[in-house]
């Protein structure tokens, strides 16, 4: 798989494309694509339960919430794959100055930009699990009941989605200032904290 085909938009890509190029021995995509297709996902299951509620008679006074969900949900499925791509981008940015000289004046004076800009995608990508996972916590009482199981697998994934993510952000938190670095670690393992028990929350009520 060439790079170029490997740089292409996780979302102008068939599945086997992305998987093939994932795969693959290069750069990008990697893992923080994976987390973004994910939940992306997650995103497209629970827009799956919301569709075969909308419009159904017994649901009827939780219309307008199903509905704003649906809008919710494709805008989180285009965001992750949009971050998915921020993230490869962040990504060779980070490694094209990891193969220069510490002392390089041009990695002195990209280093620091190129590591938050490693790091913002991914963390992107766990707050917005994070929304997801409360989105999908709203449509436990409000969605068709026989299509439980997918919501469940919705936040499944969302939290998949999150844990990933979480990943690809304290991987590079040691290149941080260390006076930033605690924060980051605290302010991961919160929001890590916050989906473990939404996911159970919504994996109990879908029970």
């Amino acid at each position: 798989m060439s790079s170029e085909t490997a740089a292409k938009s996780i979302s102008t890509q068939t599945v086997d494309a992305f998987l093939s190029a994932l795969s693959s021995k290069v750069p990008t995509p990697g893992g923080g694509a994976s987390a973004a297709m994910v939940g992306a996902t997650a995103a497209a299951t629970a827009a799956m339960v919301v569709s075969y509620s909308i419009g159904k008679k017994s649901l009827s006074e939780h219309e307008e919430h199903n509905q704003n969900a649906m809008t919710q949900l494709t805008r989180a499925r285009q965001m992750f794959l949009q971050l998915g791509d921020e993230d490869a981008a962040g990504y060779g940015e980070l490694n094209a100055l990891w193969g220069l000289a510490k002392d390089d004046p041009e990695r002195v004076a990209r280093w620091d930009d190129a590591v938050r800009g490693a790091i913002a995608p991914p963390r992107a990508m766990l707050a917005l699990s994070l929304e997801l996972l409360r989105l999908c916590d709203s449509l436990v009482d409000t969605t068709n009941k026989q299509l439980k199981s997918d919501l469940g697998i919705a936040a499944v994934l969302g939290e998949a989605a999150a844990r990933s993510a979480a990943w690809s952000v304290r991987i590079n938190i040691p290149l941080m200032p260390e006076d930033q670095r605690q924060g980051l670690h605290e302010g991961v393992q919160s929001m890590l904290d916050q989906a473990r028990v939404l996911c159970q929350r919504v994996e109990s009520g879908c029970a």
